[in-house]
């Protein structure tokens, strides 16, 4: 077979059409398109404020997670010591209750009073006398608690024992002296561990704070796990906790007689 045949009755192998050629260079050239049209990126200003409010979602769904991950004092307490802080909780709720049905009830007496002078005196006393007892200028005995706080390393800082003290009114201590030092509404420690003073008077371990209230709120509050007892027998110290039917809290405070302020009636 001659060479023309050859050219006349196929193509070489190898060799490509020019239609193939076309195509070929049809399709380079629609990648060519495709890349163009992804690279470089051309980002909206919708997107940019999508994607900030992704990030900003995902950091603050991520520090929620940190948090809740994060031990608490809580976490490793036992189930019975959950329940008897649930019971403080209730306790307390229920106090404040009857500290409004009280008033409620004195409201009422004074409303229905036959004679309403006499009542309102009666109140009038009664009210000076718990204020007196608030104020520390009058001597005050009931059921409590006694807390001995020893210090053999000199490791216990005022701010511990006003921790234990804030424990103890909010489970309800009506009066507290610590010492001999009456503990009042401005009451304060100050001080270095070993040298504490209560209210600018130098007291020394051990510290004795007798306490009245009941005993069955003011005890468990100084024991909830992670609180008072424990934070103290971590400096080494040791507390000793004990109820009685009557307390006696008679260091007194004088009477100080405001230097500008009246009473209204007078």
């Amino acid at each position: 077979m001659s060479n023309d045949a050859l050219n006349d009755g196929g193509e070489q192998p190898g060799e490509q059409s020019g239609e193939q050629r076309a195509n070929s260079s049809q399709e380079l050239t629609g990648r060519q398109r495709l890349v163009a049209g992804i690279w470089p990126p051309r980002v909206t200003r919708a997107q940019l404020v999508v994607a900030l409010l992704l990030f900003v979602l995902g950091l603050g769904l991520a520090i929620q997670v940190r948090s809740n991950s994060d031990n608490s004092a809580l976490r490793g307490a036992r189930q019975e010591d959950l329940v008897r802080i649930l019971d403080e909780v209730d306790e307390r709720t229920q106090r404040l209750e009857d500290e409004k049905q009280r008033l409620d009830d004195q409201r009422t007496e004074l409303e229905n009073s036959s004679d309403q002078a006499e009542e309102a005196r009666k109140q009038t006393v009664e009210k000076e006398r718990q204020l007196g007892v608030l104020a520390g200028t009058v001597a005050a005995h009931g059921p409590g608690i006694t807390v001995t706080v020893n210090d053999p390393g000199g490791a216990v800082r005022p701010d511990m024992l006003l921790d234990a003290l804030q424990e103890l009114r909010a489970a309800g201590a009506e009066a507290v002296e610590v010492n001999g030092v009456r503990v009042v509404a401005n009451t304060y420690f100050s001080g270095d561990g070993g040298a504490v003073k209560a209210d600018g008077r130098k007291i020394s371990a051990p510290y004795v704070f007798k306490v009245i209230g009941k005993p069955q709120d003011l005890e468990p509050a100084l024991n909830i796990p992670g609180g008072v007892v424990q934070t103290l027998e971590k400096e080494q110290a040791t507390v000793h906790v004990a109820r009685a039917d009557d307390i006696v809290v008679d260091a007194l405070r004088p009477a100080e007689r405001p230097d500008y302020a009246r009473s209204s009636g007078q």
